[in-house]
């Protein structure tokens, strides 16, 4: 039996911060480590081990700064003898390599984001090949993220993560599918299906957008209950993909599809190689062909360029589109991207901020409108969690972590985690559901 400092020896935390793309590199590498013979751990707020490994993002300035502040709170830890060994590796080590090494000297190594061989060679252990698709999943038994391509070839003229990342790779679809089935047969019913860009899915093994088959393949897979969509892109958009959302009641009426921007001028900046009609054109097709499709969006202010009439341009399209799920964010320069390079950070951080803050207030109150619209509605819900006098779950219309969830009191009756249950919607506020099992 291990007394507490020798398991405090053998135990690895790994912190994950930024999106899911990056955590499921996380659930890759704790695997490998378990494999190894560690003891590992992944939440950050109560580290036990005597070894830290951060997985960081380097999207944009705040995600930079959230990335540096973690770094710098393990170091502290390390300088005062509560760590032994702190490890970086993710998109910010990827591409500040050098300059990180340098700033930050109480790193041990700083790794980029695909190199966890060398991580385990440094920690005297071996990457177990034959079992590299093997994963130690984060998140609650019944749902995981799966990630079906890495990097981008977009050359969106803001964005660094082509950059970070590289070209598209698609994965093989037998090898997605054969993991869909090893994850069912480990008791995961929901699968949030995650890429850089989905759309462009099997282009470069298959000369073919092949994200409609794939997911029509995972649809008929026994044990998959739900199959939700993030992050698609607008243009050349596989259309065949709704007809497989109207033909299979588990893939989730759900689509997440960054627009970025409504204004002409600012899309052209963006060289996002879509317009204003093409993106009012694509939102009716969604709503035509898939009734009750939720929709959700990220939108960007303060771009290089983009005038008073530009975001009123912007705002009207909140109004007019009243998307389910709305996210937004000001511009952030990065570093060797087109907009840096060619354009003048010109919006100044207040007028950026304003706007910001104006087009969520409108889309406050419009999820306000949407969420009562459903009071007196039975919706089937999953159950996540219990916390304080409520359980809480979610719809089809909803992602773990970035969307609403519906809130049921714990008196009703006792429900049991990852289950599904039928859920009478009886209030509402601006961002959450209540209701009662029937």
């Amino acid at each position: 039996m291990y007394n507490e400092t020798t398991m405090r020896h053998n135990t690895i935390d790994i912190i994950t911060l930024g999106c899911s793309k990056n955590l499921v590199d996380s659930e890759h590498l704790l695997r490998q480590l378990e494999l190894a013979g560690y003891r590992v751990t992944h939440d950050a707020k109560h580290p036990q081990g005597e070894i830290a490994v951060i997985n960081t993002c380097g999207f944009i300035g705040d995600a930079k700064e959230e990335s540096i502040n973690m770094i710098l709170e393990f170091a502290q830890a390390k300088e005062e003898g509560r760590l032994k060994r702190l490890y970086v590796m993710g998109c910010l080590s990827e591409r500040y390599l050098k300059e990180l090494g340098e700033e930050i000297p109480q790193v041990d190594k700083f790794y980029g984001k695909f190199n966890w061989k060398e991580l385990l060679s440094d920690l005297g252990k071996a990457y177990n090949d034959q079992l590299r698709d093997e994963r130690l999943l984060t998140t609650p038994k019944h749902y995981a993220y799966l990630k079906i391509s890495e990097g981008c070839d977009r050359s969106c003229s803001y964005c660094a993560i082509p950059i970070i990342t590289g070209r598209h790779q698609s994965r093989p679809m037998e090898e997605i599918l054969s993991e869909v089935r090893a994850l069912v047969a480990r008791g995961v019913k929901e699968f949030q299906v995650i890429a850089q860009e989905l759309t462009y899915y099997g282009i470069d093994l298959y000369q073919e957008q092949r994200l409609p088959q794939l997911i029509e393949e995972m649809a008929q897979i026994p044990g998959v209950e739900w199959i939700r969509l993030h992050y698609a892109y607008p243009a050349h958009f596989p259309t065949e993909l709704l007809r497989v959302m109207r033909t299979y009641p588990n893939v989730c009426k759900y689509m997440d599809i960054a627009l970025q921007h409504i204004s002409d001028n600012v899309l052209t900046k963006m060289r996002r190689h879509v317009t204003k009609a093409e993106t009012y054109e694509l939102i009716e097709r969604f709503r035509q062909e898939v009734p009750g499709i939720h929709l959700r969006t990220t939108l960007m202010v303060g771009h290089p360029g983009e005038t008073e009439a530009d975001f009123e341009e912007l705002k009207e399209f909140v109004r007019h589109a009243r998307f389910d799920r709305m996210g937004a964010f000001a511009y952030s320069e990065e570093e060797g991207t087109y907009s840096a390079t060619h354009y003048e950070d010109e919006v100044p951080p207040e007028v950026k901020q304003a706007r910001l803050d104006e087009l969520m207030a409108i889309q406050e109150s419009i999820s306000a409108e949407l969420n009562a619209a459903k009071v007196g509605q039975t919706l089937r819900v999953i159950i996540d969690r219990k916390e304080g006098d409520y359980y809480v779950g979610r719809t089809e219309f909803d992602s773990p972590e970035v969307d609403q969830e519906v809130l049921i009191p714990c008196a009703e009756k006792t429900l049991r985690m990852g289950y599904f249950y039928q859920v009478k919607i009886e209030k509402s506020d601006d961002f959450d559901l209540f209701g009662h099992v029937i």
